[in-house]
């Protein structure tokens, strides 16, 4: 059985916010790091190591990792489709392998994906019932590559229902919470990639990104994450559940899969794994990305920005990024606060709403747009506000949309002129911090609170719009807490295809001012 768009589309409207299964529970004390001797919160390259030199096996790894999520799982949900068996067989075969000498990337790293992302024989729901029995026949591209690079899927990892909040929780598998504080969200829709990485039951993951689905539960989670340059990881097998899995990017280049991990050197790793055309030989074609444009911090050019001009940023989280301006310069980079090569930020954020919710209602059901149609003729005739594009976008024409890919065009030229005087822009992921569980069925109608003041929900969608309309790479990474103890994560972004330069600077901020730091009660 199949399923054609409407028919998703429709369900998807109105499952997103149905009341989800599991309850939060007590916040936890205050942050750890990682005990030196565990293996938990071990990254890629030091695991790696230790295979090589048969410190530990593959099987000890698997074993390990499953412990975890059978002893924290219960408080936070993260991993919600389980392949331990197949695991196990995997992780013998790549202890065999590593017994006869074979070296690869990954081999017999334990790791899971979202659960967006196609596992032959595991389903692949979305978060939406009529999912919930749908199993995938093959892996996703991605999957593929990481497979072949001798990564042991364990599971996959829970996400908003149709990929579509800020948070993860869904009525298939119910609510994943924060290891930080699980009364609170772990983000979303990449929730449970996040929280897992946190939680420390796996050192990598892979995510999809639209509108800070990756970057924003990494902020909130306190992990690392990489959104990269449009069409550089293929997305075919990320399809929603009965649909076939295409050659083709339906989100028009908006959206993208991306990694996630605890270090910055995982997320370059896994890049390097996942990136490159669409060919049915998984991986023969690989892309040769410029190298980084500095080694050092001191020859980085650096534009911090922290203020947008349609909706606030948290206190604490300007304060972060304020401090880490100032480090940068002692450190020896050129920092700069404001500069009139910057796009106009309202519009960019404009633009990404009216595509991406245009995209989003594409075969509608008649109802749903003569809804919208009703709404937009209640809106003034010169209203220009961020909600009356929401509003009008599904009713977008063809020759609106051929408008709206000019207006990219012309966006993607003002980024390249900026990356001539600049080479990162640090933002914020997100304007708030983790916040607590919002299930409320209305997501137009929830609020969020700034600094004691309430604003628009959906008007959250702002810093995300800052890279995903001209398609530039954007890594999270982690510089310090807020003074309640819950993690704060800068965005850098950088120019076209130059990938290499935002993963580049996101280890220099780890090594020279730390990154990943384990959640309180969860070190080991």
């Amino acid at each position: 059985m199949t399923i054609d768009r409407r028919s998703f589309l429709t369900m998807a409207g109105a499952l997103a916010a149905s009341p989800a299964i599991n309850s939060a529970r007590a916040q936890s004390p205050a942050a750890t790091p990682p005990k030196a001797g565990g293996l938990a919160y071990r990254s890629v390259g030091e695991l790696r190591a230790m295979l090589d030199a048969r410190k530990v096996s593959a099987a000890e790894l698997l074993d390990q990792a499953i412990a975890r999520i059978e002893a924290h799982d219960s408080r936070i949900n993260a991993v919600v489709v389980r392949d331990f068996d197949r695991a196990r067989a995997a992780a013998r075969v790549a202890d065999e392998a590593l017994a006869r000498g074979v070296r690869s990337p990954l081999l017999g790293i334990p790791m899971t994906v979202k659960e967006s992302f196609n596992v032959g024989g595991l389903p692949t729901s979305w978060g939406l019932p009529m999912g919930r029995d749908w199993r995938a026949a093959d892996d996703a591209v991605a999957v593929v590559r990481l497979k072949q690079a001798g990564a042991i899927i364990l599971g996959k990892t829970n996400l908003a229902t149709a990929i579509a909040d800020w948070q993860s929780f869904n009525p298939v598998y119910g609510t994943t919470n924060n290891p930080w504080d699980v009364t609170r969200t772990p983000g979303g829709s990449s929730g449970g990639a996040a929280a897992a990485l946190a939680a420390g039951y796996v050192p990598l993951e892979l995510g999809s990104d639209l509108s800070s689905s990756l970057r924003m539960p990494a902020h909130v989670c306190g992990v690392f994450a990489h959104k990269p340059s449009a069409d550089l990881v293929p997305q075919r097998g990320h399809s929603p559940p009965r649909s076939p899995a295409l050659q083709v990017d339906i989100t028009y280049g908006l959206g993208v899969a991306g990694p996630m991990a605890r270090t910055a050197a995982d997320l370059a790793l896994a890049l390097d794994l996942l990136a490159g055309p669409d060919e049915d030989q998984a991986g023969a074609y690989r892309l040769s990305l410029p190298p980084a444009r500095h080694s050092g911090l001191r020859g980085f050019r650096v534009l911090v920005i922290d203020d947008h001009p349609l909706l606030p940023v948290a206190r604490e989280i300007r304060t972060a990024l304020d401090q880490l301006a100032g480090n940068l310069g002692k450190a020896g980079a050129t920092v700069a606060r404001s500069s009139k090569l910057l796009p106009d930020l309202a519009q960019s954020a404009k633009l990404h709403t009216k595509m991406v919710r245009n995209f989003a209602g594409f075969g509608a059901p008649p109802e749903m747009l003569q809804k919208a149609r009703e709404e937009v003729a209640a809106l003034a005739r010169e209203d220009d506000s961020l909600m009356a594009w929401w509003k009008r976008a599904p009713l977008m024409s063809h020759h609106e949309w051929m408008g709206a890919e000019i207006a990219r065009a012309r966006l993607r030229q003002q980024w390249r002129e900026l990356f001539r005087e600049f080479d990162v822009v640090l933002c914020p992921p997100f304007s708030v911090l983790a916040f607590p569980h919002d299930k409320s069925e209305d997501r137009e109608a929830r609020l969020i609170d700034i600094d004691g003041k309430p604003h628009p929900y959906t008007l959250l969608i702002v810093w995300g719009s800052l890279a995903t309309p001209p398609g530039l790479p954007a890594t999270v990474a982690p510089i310090g807490r807020s003074p309640s103890g819950l993690p704060i994560g800068v965005q850098i972004i950088g120019p076209l295809l130059e990938d290499r330069t935002t993963l580049a600077f996101a280890g220099l901020l780890e090594r020279e001012f730390g990154g990943f730091v384990a959640p309180p009660g969860m070190g080991g």
